[in-house]
């Protein structure tokens, strides 16, 4: 039950038992050599060392209840009647006052410091012959200093552990609010993906399945071809689940170091688009190069989403996907010869909401990891989506 001024001071107990029992050592020698050994002196080593022995006992009483401040009453009465028997056994006084302030709340703490202080003037006044007003107003003096002296730098520690408490609580806030904010971006990063590619699959199946039953009866060999495009989307969609769950660029993209796989797996998507009706090519400018196998994924997703857009949407019969490796960095565009629209008019939710929403996830793919995305259009004029990243030439980044 420490709550005194000098409570939180470490390793302080050990110096003050060390210097209490030095002190009473050398006042006893002291107190010898100008004193014979009779009954008084008896009395006297007696009380040094039943002070000494009560001061080491106060780790046995630190953390119980009251007990501190009866440990304190009882060293302090020990000190003032041995001070006051011999007064060359004041200079304890020192460690003392330190318990004192350890223990008992600074107003007391001062009091009591204020007394044993008086007692000490009292004592050093019966052995000399005259009144001197120091002996009283000197030390009363440098005990108060003293006191005060410890009082602030008190204050100054709990302030500071105050803005430490402060500190942490804030960390921890922040810690919170950072790990609420990472799980709604990997939110957002989900369902971007999920709908750039396991949204837009289905969406080519559904497309593919209307298909084959419109030609069903009329075209049943169109219809297979249909059905058999619609298999096929169906198990790159079931591929790129996993790979959605796993957190992963496509396989083959990630295993690729010479920069091909990036074109073939454009090709795989233009394909897949020219099943609707739209004539799509792909075009490769410059030398390939081995990409980043979060990029290079982000790119066909761009692409992908970018051609469902095209044929869900944009009713266009031609659309070209070029990618252009540049010394600095990549670009990819998808352009096509659609109906356009307005790109500064925000989407009706259930009137073609579908795009803007896969053209926001195209541009929060591409700031996510360093790039930017730009989709030109209008009523019209067909659209243009421009996807960049910056790279360096021949050194995959992932």
């Amino acid at each position: 039950m420490e709550e005194g001024i000098l409570a939180p001071v470490a390793r302080l107990d050990r110096w003050l038992d060390a210097v209490l029992v030095v002190l009473l050592v050398t006042c006893s020698v002291r107190y010898l050599l100008r004193h014979d050994l009779d009954g008084t002196a008896v009395l006297v080593l007696a009380g040094a060392t039943l002070l000494g022995a009560a001061y080491l006992t106060r780790r046995l009483v630190a953390d119980r209840a009251v007990w501190p401040y009866a440990w304190i009453t009882v060293v302090v009465v020990l000190w003032v009647v041995l001070t006051l028997v011999a007064p060359s056994f004041a200079w304890t006084a020192v460690p003392v006052a330190f318990a004192v302030l350890q223990v008992l709340p600074f107003p007391y703490a001062v009091a009591v410091v204020v007394v044993m202080t008086a007692v000490v003037s009292v004592a050093w006044s019966r052995i000399t012959d005259d009144l001197d007003p120091t002996v009283l107003v000197g030390p009363v003096g440098i005990a108060l200093v003293t006191v005060l002296s410890y009082r602030a730098l008190e204050r100054e520690a709990r302030t500071r552990q105050a803005l430490i408490d402060e500190l942490t609580e804030a960390q921890a806030d922040l810690a919170v609010a950072q790990h609420r904010s990472g799980a709604l971006a990997e939110r957002t990063r989900l369902s971007r993906e999920i709908h750039d590619s396991v949204g837009q699959g289905l969406s080519s199946i559904t497309l593919l399945l209307g298909a084959a039953e419109q030609d069903w009866e009329r075209r049943p060999l169109v219809a297979r071809e249909h059905v058999a495009a619609a298999r096929t989307a169906a198990r790159e969609g079931l591929d790129e689940v996993r790979r959605v769950v796993r957190d992963l660029a496509p396989a083959d993209l990630a295993d690729d170091t010479t920069g091909e796989a990036l074109p073939a797996a454009l090709e795989r998507v233009a394909a897949t688009a020219g099943t609707h009706g739209v004539d799509v090519q792909v075009r490769v400018h410059g030398d390939a190069v081995a990409l980043d196998p979060a990029v290079a994924g982000a790119l066909v997703r761009s692409a992908r989403g970018a051609l469902a857009n095209v044929v869900e949407h944009a009713g266009a019969t031609r659309a070209v996907v070029s990618l252009t490796y540049l010394p600095d960095e990549v670009l990819l565009d998808v352009r096509d010869d659609g109906r356009g629209f307005d790109p500064a008019r925000p989407s009706r939710p259930g009137a073609r909401g579908d795009r803007g929403r896969g053209l926001d996830g195209i541009r929060k793919r591409a700031s996510d990891l360093g790039g930017t995305a730009v989709v030109e259009s209008g009523p019209g004029e067909g659209t243009t989506v421009s996807v960049r990243f910056p790279v360096t030439p021949g050194v995959p980044r992932g």
